[in-house]
């Protein structure tokens, strides 16, 4: 593949600018580079979350593979016209999905984002998959998002949530539930 990246400052950004996939140059604070640095900050709070003592070997597996996922859901809104994610990637995350919340009791109340180290690592995680969604979505409303992008982002972030609930279990943490200020004891 050769030397990508073998120097790593050019200076071409010092004016605002940066360059997209296909060449261009846009401001470094467009919603479309808002849209991808956000995938890459989720994809970073991922590799947090695999930093984690202890992660079960599947948890690894599946958070791994969808590292590399996201990378190319970063390259898929970094070049306009360029499709990456498929309706496939979506499905298998809802596969995934449905097989951990098939390991856990239905949810009656809220919880909290606790629930150990891992645990409360993959809902800082979650919910900046959320903010990449949410970035997505006001990219869309100005330029051409596929709702494969979209879409995977919104599954994620709910296989990150029980993959949350599932890591607190597994840590012997168990889950931490939600009480309103109402049923509060001082």
């Amino acid at each position: 593949m050769g030397h990508r990246l073998s120097k790593i400052y050019t200076r071409t950004g010092d004016d605002g600018s940066t360059g997209l996939g296909d060449g261009s140059r846009i401001g470094k604070d467009a919603p479309r580079v808002e849209a991808y640095g956000t995938v890459d900050e989720a994809n970073s709070a991922i590799g947090l979350l695999l930093a984690a003592p202890g992660l079960p070997g599947d948890a690894v597996a599946l958070l791994t593979a969808i590292q590399h996922q996201l990378f190319d859901l970063g390259g898929e809104l970094c070049i306009p016209g360029h499709a990456a994610i498929t309706a496939q990637d979506v499905a298998w995350l809802e596969e995934r999905l449905d097989a951990w919340n098939d390991t856990l009791p239905p949810l009656k109340e809220f919880i909290l984002p606790a629930g150990g180290e891992a645990a409360a690592r993959c809902h800082v995680a979650r919910t900046i998959v959320r903010r990449a969604e949410r970035a997505a979505v006001a990219l869309s409303r100005q330029e051409a998002v596929r709702a494969e992008a979209i879409g995977y982002l919104n599954r994620l972030s709910d296989l990150l949530f029980v993959l949350a609930r599932v890591l607190a279990r597994a840590a012997g943490e168990g889950e931490v539930l939600w009480q309103p200020q109402h049923r509060r004891q001082a």
